[in-house]
């Protein structure tokens, strides 16, 4: 695999309830611009997605937006961004965003963020990919999900190396740079 050079990153449509989770989109976003990376996300311009566009865009940056037309009124469909795709639904975005992408990062968010995670996650066991996938772990966010794989391979459900495939750090400067040694 090659140098990355587009992260896709999963987030929430809402901010949470923590101010860190919206200075960590804010970060994470200037910290893709800065390394010349572009951004492919969900294509919104509300919630983290918004914050973390916004924040790529304001570094002079790069986007890709993916959003399914259902999605473009409730979502409100970011209008600012390098490039936006709107899609049938959302399996051709998913499969969109993860053509587009070289790496994935999950930042805090609900059920779709989840659910996100999880098909690269299922897609990277099966074989379909070799991207490396990585949780910024904010407020410890991601600390139950981490307790969830050790107990899935306790049980005999998964192998230890396949729960160890997400890597997590806290800062995404350290996101960014341990992705990136997880392909060179």
């Amino acid at each position: 695999m090659s140098l990355i050079q587009s992260v896709c990153v999963y987030c929430g449509s809402r901010t949470g309830q923590s101010p860190n989770y919206v200075q960590a989109a804010r970060a994470l976003g200037g910290a893709i611009a800065q390394r010349g990376l572009r951004l492919v996300y969900g294509g919104a311009r509300i919630g983290l997605m918004g914050t973390l566009a916004d924040a790529t865009i304001a570094a002079g940056g790069h986007t890709l937006g993916v959003i399914p037309e259902s999605l473009v009124a409730a979502e409100v469909a970011h209008d600012g961004l390098t490039e936006q795709r709107v899609v049938a639904d959302m399996h051709a975005r998913k499969f969109a965003m993860s053509e587009a992408a070289d790496a994935f990062i999950a930042l805090p968010g609900g059920l779709g963020t989840l659910e996100e995670l999880f098909e690269m996650l299922t897609w990277q066991q099966l074989g379909w990919h070799t991207k490396p996938i990585g949780l910024l772990n904010v407020d410890d966010y991601y600390a139950p999900l981490d307790s969830m794989f050790d107990a899935m391979t306790a049980a005999g459900f998964v192998s230890a190396d396949e729960c160890n495939r997400p890597l997590i750090a806290s800062e995404p400067d350290t996101m960014l740079h341990t992705l990136q040694n997880a392909v060179t």
